[in-house]
C-alpha cells in the first residue's frame, strides 16, 4: 500500500479491481486482433471489444470525482510503444480506417480521424492507469482512468464504436460503401451466423 492509499474505501478498491481487469482484457484482445485478425474479421471483433470497455468507462464517469494525491503523476516507467499496433490496425482496416465524427455535440464540428490512431491513443491512456494500478497506487489509477475517460479515450471510443457500427449497419441494411466490400461481406456473415435472439 502506498502513501495515501488508506483514504480509499472498500467500494473504490473493488471498482479499481474491476476496471483493471476490464482494461487488461481490452488491451490483450486489441493486441490479439491486431496480430491475428484478418481485414474482414477486424470490424466485428473491434465492435465487441470497444463496446465492453465503454461500459467500464461509463462506470467511471458515473462515480464521484477522484482526485490525485499529488500535483504530478508518479513515474511508472516509459509509456507503451503503440506504433506497431497502430500500423497493423491501419493495415487491417484499410479503406475504413479514416472516418469523420462530431467531436463536441454541443459545438458541432466535423473532425476527420483514423480508427487506428484513436485506438492506439486509447491503449496508451488505459495502459498508463494499469501501470499505476499494478504499481500499487490504486488511487492514482482510478483518478487517471476517470480523467482520461472524460477528457480523451471515452470520446474516441464512442466515435470509433459509431464508425464500426456504421460498417455493420450498412451490411445489415444492404447498403454499399465504396471501398469496404470485403469488410461488409464478412460483417454480414458474422451477423448471419449469430444465434437467434430469445
Amino acid at each position: 500500500m502506498t502513501q495515501g492509499e488508506t483514504a480509499l474505501d472498500a467500494e473504490s478498491r473493488q471498482l479499481a479491481e474491476e476496471v483493471a481487469a476490464s482494461v487488461a482484457d481490452f488491451l490483450q484482445a486489441l493486441r490479439a486482433i491486431a496480430r491475428e485478425a484478418t481485414p474482414g474479421t477486424a470490424v466485428p471483433l473491434l465492435l465487441v471489444e470497444i463496446s465492453q470497455v465503454l461500459l467500464t468507462g461509463a462506470r467511471l464517469g458515473a462515480q464521484r470525482e477522484f482526485t490525485p494525491r499529488q500535483r504530478f503523476q508518479p513515474d511508472v516507467g516509459p509509456e507503451a510503444d503503440v506504433d506497431d499496433l497502430r500500423l497493423r490496425l491501419a493495415e487491417l482496416l484499410g479503406d475504413v480506417d479514416t472516418y469523420s465524427f462530431v467531436f463536441e455535440p454541443y459545438e458541432p464540428e466535423i473532425v476527420e480521424s483514423q480508427l487506428s490512431d484513436d485506438l492506439a491513443t486509447m491503449v496508451a491512456d488505459l495502459e498508463n492507469g494499469l501501470r499505476h494500478y499494478r504499481n500499487g497506487d490504486v488511487g492514482e489509477a482510478l483518478w487517471w482512468w476517470q480523467f482520461s475517460y472524460v477528457s480523451s479515450w471515452g470520446n474516441l471510443a464512442g466515435a470509433a464504436l459509431n464508425a464500426l457500427l456504421s460498417v455493420v449497419s450498412h451490411s445489415a441494411l444492404d447498403a454499399e460503401i465504396e471501398g469496404e466490400d470485403e469488410l461488409v461481406d464478412v460483417a454480414s456473415s458474422v451477423l448471419d451466423s449469430a444465434p437467434p435472439s430469445r
